[in-house]
């Protein structure tokens, strides 16, 4: 509560001749908190908490103006209190892809998304954000032995296991590292699209990194939170890649190919984000993320089946169901 008496001093102090309401907007997973700041005269505004020993608004700033000028309806951000770390922003409304997908509007929903990823992926540029280098794909992958083998499942790897989940990890960071080079949101999802005009509004870019082309289309289509059969899925996926080659991005010119790409890095997302809904729980207290765990691992298992070269994976993850304890609440 301190913090949102901070804010309302904060805000009375930018508009001193309005009465101001704040209620909670949204949280996330990390430290940042969200309000929604309406004024007497029926303007409103988004405010962002980001306490600054835990969180730096810089990146959001600069990657917000990035996206924004390359075309995605990003918040645009009014005001700053970088001492205390406020954020007074555009308010992009509360409607959440996730909050209105169905079969009936996936669709132009979805191809609205497409359109503002290849808007963003288009204006990429080396020099500009954090390179997604082997050390960060490889610090993602290492949570999932971390916080989902060991701590999640409560099992410890003998050492043929752990030579077996390096390999792996080997042949996955192969594949991510010699896919084309763009920029990347790192979180883009239903959760973080809004329905708005234009549409989307795109959120919570603030860790966007120069990586491979297809880590935001895996996020779009192997979205932690909501499920499409494989075939409405695959025929997104020739949406996207036929956008992005008339947009003259660095797609593979094989389709089959560019798919496998797309399946291998949903492989390393997938176990990134296993590791860190673990940690979430496990780490944090935060319980909300469980229930999405079975979907992320389903679409782990399904990608593994379908390499030979993640067979070893899907076999070490069958042998981890036998070996956890019935506590540990496994996912599989």
């Amino acid at each position: 509560m301190e913090r949102q008496h901070r804010i309302q001093a904060w805000l009375e102090n930018l508009f001193p001749e309005q009465a101001i309401r704040l209620a909670p907007a949204s949280a996330d997973a990390s430290f940042r908190r969200y309000f929604r700041a309406v004024l007497s005269n029926g303007d409103h505004y988004i405010v962002m908490d980001a306490p600054p020993q835990y969180e730096d608004c810089h990146s959001f700033i600069a990657i917000a103006e990035l996206f924004g000028a390359a075309g995605a309806n990003t918040p645009k951000v009014l005001a700053q209190d970088l001492v205390q770390g406020f954020l007074l922003l555009t308010d992009l409304g509360d409607v959440t892809y996730l909050s209105v997908l169905n079969a009936d509007n996936a669709g132009p929903l979805y191809n609205d998304a497409l359109d503002a990823l290849v808007s963003i992926q288009r204006s990429s540029r080396p020099g500009v954000l954090p390179d997604y280098d082997r050390v960060l794909l490889e610090r993602e992958l290492r949570l999932f032995p971390e916080w989902y083998i060991t701590r999640h499942l409560g099992v410890e790897l003998n050492a043929q296991q752990a030579q077996t989940l390096d390999t792996v990890f080997e042949a996955i960071l192969a594949n991510n590292l010699a896919q084309a080079q763009v920029f990347v949101h790192r979180d883009y999802h239903s959760r973080n699209l809004m329905v708005s005009e234009p549409n989307p509004g795109v959120l919570d870019f603030q860790d966007a990194v120069y990586g491979p082309v297809t880590y935001d289309l895996a996020s779009l289509f192997k979205d932690a939170y909501i499920c499409w059969d494989e075939e409405i899925m695959l025929d997104w996926v020739i949406r996207y890649w036929e956008k992005a080659r008339r947009a003259g991005l660095p797609v593979n010119a094989d389709f089959g190919a560019f798919y496998r790409d797309f399946e291998w890095m949903g492989v390393q997302r997938h176990l990134k984000v296993l590791g860190i809904f673990a940690r979430l729980y496990h780490r944090d207290g935060k319980t909300g993320y469980l229930k999405d765990m079975p979907l992320v691992m389903a679409y782990l298992r399904s990608a593994c089946a379908r390499y030979r070269e993640l067979e070893p994976l899907l076999q070490l993850l069958d042998t981890l169901q036998g070996q956890a304890p019935e506590s540990a609440g496994y996912t599989f």
